[in-house]
């Protein structure tokens, strides 16, 4: 009985650019704005940043944090003026996902619509993934 062999050849393309074809984090107006706004008190301040850390029961929490700076492994979105970096360790988790800004009569926050979230817990906090 005989193998048979199966051939695959690999080209390295020099001037070909990869594209995304989805969006690692995209903004609502709501939160352009909202972000803007909170920029304007911070000239120091390039953009905010959003990180993810491990929180609740099972579950992922965003964290936001004004920046000065791009740190070398953040993925920079910029959308109408505002720069969003997203931390290496949250980029993953956060493909495809809207940040939106919501105000209602008791609270006011930034909301993550994930399609990638299988749901949440109690407490609010997202399942991984």
């Amino acid at each position: 009985m005989s193998a048979s062999l199966v051939r695959a050849t690999v080209r390295a393309v020099s001037k070909r650019k990869l594209q995304a074809t989805r969006a690692a984090l995209t903004l609502t107006p709501s939160a352009v704005n909202k972000i803007k706004q909170l920029l304007k008190d911070k000239p120091e301040h390039v953009g905010v940043k959003v990180g993810v850390r491990t929180r609740g029961c099972n579950g992922l929490s965003y964290t936001l944090e004004y920046t000065k700076t791009k740190g070398d492994s953040d993925e920079e979105v910029v959308q109408d003026g505002v720069r969003v970096f997203i931390e290496k360790k949250a980029q993953l988790t956060l493909l495809g996902t809207e940040m939106d800004y919501v105000e209602d009569k008791l609270s006011s926050e930034f909301v993550f619509n994930n399609p990638n979230i299988k749901g949440t817990c109690g407490c609010g906090e997202s399942f991984n993934i």
